[in-house]
């Protein structure tokens, strides 16, 4: 049974943007549906106060976004897929 709200991303399943470790959205610099580039800031976070920036792996499009500001974030969840 699936239980997404979330509309599917194609078969090519959208390239997966997980948190490197834990701490918290700081501020998104993105929206769902904008154009992003290799290397750009997609979010900045806070993690042992330090704030560092999480950049986009791939050339895309923002399909989704799966925390907002101020949500705490663990090591290796998803957190933004780009189509």
């Amino acid at each position: 049974q699936i239980k997404s709200s979330k509309p599917k991303t194609s078969s090519k399943g959208g390239e997966k943007v997980t948190a490197p470790m834990p701490g918290s959205v700081f501020k998104m610099l993105v929206a769902e549906g904008d154009e992003v580039k290799k290397g750009q800031t997609l979010l900045v976070f806070e993690a042992m106060k330090m704030e560092n920036d999480l950049t986009s792996p791939v050339d895309g499009k923002v399909a989704a976004i799966n925390v907002a500001e101020g949500d705490a974030i663990a090591a290796g969840q998803e957190l933004i897929i780009i189509g």
